[in-house]
């Protein structure tokens, strides 16, 4: 059941990612759901790393999984934007 949590915060997440950081990006709704899950993982190491989250047990929410997705599509943007440049 917790995979199936994972994978609905990770669409939301993602989706509200898109929505703030608004421009032209490839992919449906399975990259939009591998956006936000991906910036959920970023969000657990950065805030472990800083120490937000002293239980193994706790994880980022969905404000912190959005600002990790945010970080990821920011990343993406730059790496495909100096490409297509090139």
């Amino acid at each position: 059941m917790e995979f199936i949590w994972t994978l609905i915060v990770g669409l939301i997440a993602g989706a509200l990612a898109k929505l703030v950081m608004p421009g032209k990006d490839s992919g449906g709704i399975i990259a939009t759901m591998l956006l936000g899950i991906a910036g959920s993982f970023v969000a657990a190491f950065l805030g472990r790393a800083l120490g937000w989250y002293a239980h193994v047990n706790e994880g980022p929410g969905i404000i912190a999984s959005i600002v990790g997705a945010l970080i990821l599509l920011g990343i993406y943007r730059l790496a495909v934007g100096r490409s297509m440049r090139a």
